[in-house]
């Protein structure tokens, strides 16, 4: 069936494939060893306690037949040696219906993971990587030419995230429309990286243009990913220009990574040799198997289907954002910023060892990995690694509601000095008894001035707003 196959695409699916498979990777680690304090047997929001009265078709995973935490640690690693063996190549040197067994693996896994990661799991990029590697499954190995409709499939995905991304924002925060977001969003964005200071101090004109280039890459560029070749390849290259964009001026998980991978979607062979420095032969692929090509026309009709929600979702003045419409996490919708915070607040914990707490009792604060804490420490880069915690606790300094099931577990494990929680952690002040009270301040946050940073060193300057949790012991935090 050579109507369905598209072989001039076979470098862009090279890098869509492997590329995926190491999200993956990253995933399945970042699962292994942030869960145990988080939603382990001790966790903080512990699982058997969400599955119990849970419906398997509500939340689909294997957790729901056995929960125990080796269990857990054991499908996240078995889940990331997979997904590395698929990074080095695997499924290209398997036989094709086992390299689509290998991708269904991942994607059970990662769902099993997912629908019992309650808040910690509750992001875009979760759903993201999930509807990418269920396509993965259907765009084939060497062993077949690049299917058509699932390449157009691939489009169709990166099309809901960056249309359904520039809708909110048109629809949502009045600076979106003015052109003034980023006069604030480099700021006060979750966890800011090593380059956004710099990007803060960029000069407000250029600021406007940024959100002027950003809504012209989200609501007219997209459209050209269904356009003749070299259109689509050009659509796909700006859409990876401005994604590297957001990469180096912040820390927002993999949505950025697999945003440019699924741009490689559209990117035929002569669209590569642009930037390639020798020309590539096109191989020659064997004709795709008959069952092949039936399961990837059963499988965009599916799409096709299910495709109706998120539609209706960004045609509606209602938008949400970031959604899933099925337990399966295929064919959500996705947007990210509707709304951005003008100032920036921090949740800061603190300790002390003494037995009465009074006006010249000395606090101790805890040093978080990602989001800011210490004013003088640089803001580093994690993305595409996630810190769950870091990222629910920029949430909660926005509203305490975000934090109502989780702050107080949280808390609690410090008054314990429990391992696993101060693995979370950058710095545990108390390292040889735990502290006798802890609690939480709230701060405000500004980025320095070039005078500031000269002067004291500082990347952050902070001013205390009052308190978030006053403190808390062992005993009143059992009540």
């Amino acid at each position: 069936m050579a109507w369905i196959s598209a072989p001039e695409y076979w470098l862009g699916r090279l890098v869509l494939e492997r590329g995926v498979a190491a999200i993956y990777l990253i995933a399945f680690i970042a699962a292994a060893r942030q869960f145990r304090p988080l939603i382990g047997e001790r966790g903080m929001l512990p699982v058997p306690g969400y599955l119990a009265g849970r419906s398997f078709w509500r939340t689909p995973s294997i957790f729901h037949f056995r929960y125990s935490d080796r269990l857990f640690a054991t499908v996240s690693w078995f889940g990331a040696a997979l997904s590395a063996a698929m990074v080095a190549g695997l499924a290209d040197l398997a036989p094709l219906w086992a390299a689509m067994l290998m991708w269904l693996t991942l994607w059970v896994l990662y769902l099993s993971i997912v629908n019992v990661g309650q808040t910690w799991y509750g992001f875009g990029w979760e759903s993201l990587l999930l509807e990418a590697g269920f396509l993965m499954m259907f765009l084939g190995n060497s062993a077949v030419a690049p299917p058509l409709l699932t390449l157009l499939l691939a489009r169709w995905l990166l099309f809901r995230v960056e249309f359904g991304a520039g809708l909110i924002k048109m629809r949502g925060d009045r600076c979106w429309r003015d052109l003034t977001c980023l006069y604030y969003h480099h700021e006060t964005q979750p966890m800011p990286g090593p380059l956004s200071w710099f990007f803060h101090h960029l000069p407000k004109p250029l600021h406007r243009i940024e959100v002027a280039g950003n809504h012209f890459a989200q609501l007219v560029v997209p459209f050209g990913l269904f356009a003749p070749q070299p259109v689509a390849g050009i659509a796909a290259a700006i859409i990876v220009v401005t994604q590297l964009w957001l990469v180096t001026s912040g820390n927002f998980s993999w949505l950025n990574w697999l945003t440019i991978l699924l741009a490689f979607s559209a990117i035929d062979q002569r669209s590569a040799e642009v930037l390639l420095p020798a020309p590539v032969h096109v191989p020659v692929f064997p004709g795709a198997p008959a069952w092949f090509a039936v399961l990837v026309i059963a499988f965009t009709a599916l799409m096709l289907f299910l495709s109706y929600w998120p539609v209706r979702n960004m045609l509606s003045a209602r938008q949400r954002m970031n959604m899933s419409f099925n337990s399966f996490h295929l064919c959500n919708t996705y947007g990210a910023f509707g709304s951005i915070c003008r100032i920036r607040q921090e949740v800061v914990i603190e300790g002390t060892d003494e037995a009465v707490i009074s006006d010249e009792t000395v606090w101790k604060e805890y040093e978080f990995k990602g989001k800011p804490t210490d004013v003088r420490r640089m803001p580093r880069q994690f993305a595409p690694y996630h810190l769950r915690l870091d990222w629910l606790m920029w949430f909660a300094a926005i509203s305490p509601g975000y934090a109502l099931s989780w702050m107080t577990p949280f808390l609690t494990r410090l008054l314990r000095n429990d391992p696993a929680t101060l693995r979370l952690l950058r710095h545990n002040p108390f390292p040889d008894e735990p502290p006798r009270y802890v609690r939480a301040q709230l701060y405000k946050y500004r980025f320095t001035t070039f005078a500031e940073l000269r002067r004291d060193h500082a990347w952050w300057h902070r001013t205390l707003i009052g308190s978030y949790v006053p403190p808390v012991s062992l005993r009143s935090s059992a009540r």
